[in-house]
């Protein structure tokens, strides 16, 4: 069994923006991020980013624009990110899906495909929905946001991605 991280990618991976990102030029990799991705890495766990994409569904760009972003994420950080699920639908635009998180299908998924422990994994997103979406999935969970909040919603809560690898790799 293999144990995993699962990644939210905007406000994660990348700076997040009122509207899309979807263009390398607006896809800023905060600082700490291919180092947090390293010590995660060579702790033992995939790496494997989990997102929302409703702008597909929405018109605003493509599959391919989302795999731009996720290969110049790759380029930037080493090429150390196992694989990327994405749901590139949005009720409001096309179909409901299990895939969209909160859902947990996209974990499921990745879960059965890399034969993933869950009690040894976990997911590391911006908001409450990925939070869900990890416990649904039985993983623990941190949450990156500007100013921490302890809540039984997650399992803890860091401002940036070098901060939540410090935690997952302290909490073992």
């Amino acid at each position: 069994m293999n144990k995993c991280i699962f990644l939210d990618r905007d406000g994660v991976l990348n700076e997040d923006r009122t509207d899309y990102v979807y263009r390398v030029e607006d896809f800023i990799i905060p600082d700490g991020v291919p180092e947090a991705l390293r010590l995660l890495k060579e702790a033992g766990y995939l790496l494997i980013v989990i997102t929302n994409q409703a702008g597909i569904a929405r018109g605003l760009y493509t599959r391919a624009d989302v795999m731009i972003c996720y290969n110049y994420l790759q380029d930037q950080c080493g090429q150390l990110i196992d694989d990327i699920y994405y749901c590139p639908h949005h009720p409001k635009y096309d179909t409901e899906s299990l895939t969209r998180k909160p859902g947990s299908l996209m974990l499921e998924k990745a879960m059965a495909k890399y034969n993933i422990e869950p009690d040894e994994s976990w997911m590391i997103g911006d908001a409450l929905r990925d939070m869900q979406a990890g416990r649904r999935a039985g993983v623990r969970t941190v949450r990156i946001a500007h100013e921490p909040i302890p809540s039984a919603d997650y399992d803890g809560c860091v401002t940036n991605l070098l901060e939540a690898s410090r935690f997952v790799l302290d909490f073992v």
